[in-house]
């Protein structure tokens, strides 16, 4: 369990970072995975197609698909409110872990009720 949640951590301390402007509209769901750990379904939102494009070829990243508003509800387990880099919802993984991966990167965490 713990070596789950640092390899959690490790993930999410250095996933892209990337500042997605205010003219990306819509979203980018994918699957986020590199050597420390994954994969994640997620969902960044605001992303445009081409930023969606980048995110599914950075590290082991995978099946990137871009799409109009906002990132599907069903089946959220939390949410890393970036500020000015977004919003980044995800699908799976162990909420703990997530919570401390998105402080490394600069968010607030919050669990989606079920």
């Amino acid at each position: 369990m713990k070596s789950k949640l640092i390899a959690t951590v490790a993930l999410l301390a250095i996933a892209p970072l990337a500042a997605f402007a205010a003219d990306g509209a819509g979203h980018c769901s994918y699957t986020q995975k590199n050597m420390f750990a994954g994969p994640f379904k997620i969902c960044d939102i605001p992303a445009s197609a081409d930023q969606c494009g980048i995110l599914g070829k950075t590290d082991d990243n995978s099946d990137a698909a871009h799409g109009d508003g906002d990132c599907p509800e069903a089946g959220r387990v939390g949410v890393c409110d970036r500020g000015a880099d977004g919003l980044r919802y995800y699908y799976e993984g162990d909420p703990d872990g997530l919570e401390i991966g998105c402080g490394f990167q600069g968010g607030e965490w919050k669990t989606t009720a079920k």
